[in-house]
């Protein structure tokens, strides 16, 4: 008697999947020797889902893009360049890298890493941009290891 084939497809909710691409690539950043920080506010009131500061001091950018109707619906991604070097969306595995421009750089993340499919176009901050951004960079990540240390 054959055995019939089981067909199991995995369906993620949009914050479930918002929550792994965002690991993935704060991930991959890490291994590529950035220094990432999620949720950073900037100047201008926008929030960036992954910001990264290199080790030459380069910030880098990256969108999370939970499928193709939060790509189509949200559009204040070209409200991020005046404050990254490099621009990136980060999408699922599944994500049709079709629906999303061919100008920002793309990276694919699930919840265990990612990959840069496509390097994002440098664009060098203006040194006094770079350095108010580096210094509030770095006052973010030190006032959230001293949060995360007096709730622990």
């Amino acid at each position: 008697m054959p055995v019939a084939a089981l067909s199991i497809d995995l369906v993620f909710s949009r914050p479930e999947t918002t929550l792994s691409v965002t690991r993935g690539a704060a991930r991959l950043l890490f291994d590529m020797g950035y220094a990432p920080l999620l949720e950073v506010c900037l100047p201008n009131g926008r929030r960036a889902d992954v910001m990264a500061l290199g080790p030459r001091g380069d910030i880098v950018i990256c969108e999370v893009k939970s499928g193709v109707e939060d790509y189509r619906v949200d559009r204040k991604w070209g409200e991020y360049a005046p404050f990254c070097d490099t621009f990136y969306f980060a999408v699922a595995p599944e994500f049709p890298g079709s629906a999303l421009p061919d100008e920002p750089g793309l990276i694919v993340a699930d919840g265990f890493g990612g990959a840069v499919v496509r390097v994002a176009p440098a664009s060098p901050l203006a040194p006094a941009r770079r350095k108010a951004l580096t210094l509030a960079f770095a006052r973010l990540g030190a006032m959230r290891t001293l949060r995360d240390q007096a709730a622990g």
